[in-house]
């Protein structure tokens, strides 16, 4: 099982295609090598064959992301290519399994850790010390108002480990405790601590507490926020709450409506036409939005200084870009704007997400 991945590479890269060819060619030899895995005097060797295998042809896809092999759900194993946390190569690693293959009885396939349901017997080496994960302790916070919890993490073995190999250590037992996508939905703050916080409780009882924080938020919320732009200018902004990438992980395309109106107060915000206009245009815009089958969503917008800017994210295999530029054509205060780039980590609603 590999663990811990590479994470100093920067360069994209997108293989996606050619990793499932070789994964066909190679099935056989992977194969045999998991079944040599289950035999105790064979699995120091196949673990180590299953990493000359797998490390080249995942690292061609993107060296960044980080690979395991681990008992399956359905499968008798899952191969596991997750990004790690890194939200620039989350939805290369959603494109890669929705690319997979359909699952059988041997294999099946995910973009993020899974909840281990056997979590809690687990027991790994980590900088040569057992880290048994009942064992782990945790204190829990949840912010006012803030759809996530804190999390202080304390083990025996903390006071041994570099700072580096503690949050590496706090990070998997996460993943398995919850699965790596309701860690980056859910989880706030991590501090690993080398003594136990005040009023910790076993690791056993997380995932009850993440499930009561998210029933608080089952249904679609938008926030309302004021401030001021760069010069001073008051600035309006209503953005999705919780707002995550991770909900939407193949949404990497930014694109932003840009619309100038006429009419506006002394802040420069708009009224009277304009705001109707603007309204107007919104449920135009959320009406495509629906025949687009879910392959984009409306994240923010805000208003200031005589402009609506309005932030989408979208499946770029989609349509969402070709709806957009033709709905603004019916604009008629001012010139209208669409912009498109890419933007998996969604760098561009940075102040928005929660």
């Amino acid at each position: 099982m590999r663990l811990f991945g590479r994470k100093d590479a920067e360069e994209k890269g997108d293989g996606i295609a050619e990793f499932w060819t070789w994964w066909q060619e190679t099935r056989p030899r992977l194969d045999s090598l998991v079944a040599a895995g289950l035999a105790g005097d064979q699995a120091a060797g196949a673990a180590e064959g299953l990493e000359e295998l797998l490390a080249p042809a995942v690292a061609a896809i993107h060296p960044g992301l980080v690979w395991e092999v681990t008992p399956g759900r359905n499968a008798a194993h899952a191969l596991v290519v997750t990004a790690a946390g890194d939200a620039e190569l989350r939805s290369l690693a959603h494109r890669w399994a929705k690319a997979a293959p359909p699952s059988d009885l041997l294999w099946e396939f995910h973009p993020s850790r899974q909840a281990n349901p056997q979590a809690l017997e687990l027991t790994l080496d980590v900088g040569g010390y057992e880290f048994a994960l009942d064992k782990l302790m945790l204190g829990l916070r949840v912010p006012r108002n803030q759809p996530r919890v804190d999390v202080s993490a304390y083990h025996p073995i903390f006071g041994e480990l570099d700072e580096d190999t503690r949050m590496e250590a706090t990070l998997l037992a996460l993943d398995w405790l919850l699965g790596e996508d309701d860690v980056a939905r859910w989880v706030g703050e991590i501090t690993p601590a080398t003594f136990e916080p005040i009023d910790a409780v076993g690791a056993v009882h997380l995932p009850a507490v993440v499930a009561d924080l998210a029933s608080g938020y089952t249904d679609e919320e938008w926030v309302l926020l004021e401030g001021q732009t760069a010069s001073g200018a008051a600035l309006v902004a209503t953005a999705r709450h919780p707002l995550r990438p991770v909900d939407h992980p193949l949404f990497d395309q930014h694109i932003v409506i840009t619309l100038p109106y006429t009419h506006r107060d002394e802040n420069g915000l708009p009224v009277g036409e304009s705001l109707a206009a603007l309204r107007d245009f919104e449920e135009r815009l959320a009406a495509r939005l629906l025949k687009l089958h879910g392959d984009a969503v409306l994240a923010a917008h805000l208003s200031a200084e005589g402009h609506r800017i309005i932030h989408m994210y979208a499946d770029p295999t989609g349509d969402a870009a070709i709806h957009a530029k033709e709905l603004i054509v019916s604009w008629e205060e001012g010139e209208p704007r669409v912009d498109v780039a890419a933007d998996p980590a969604w760098s561009n609603v940075v102040a928005f997400l929660s």
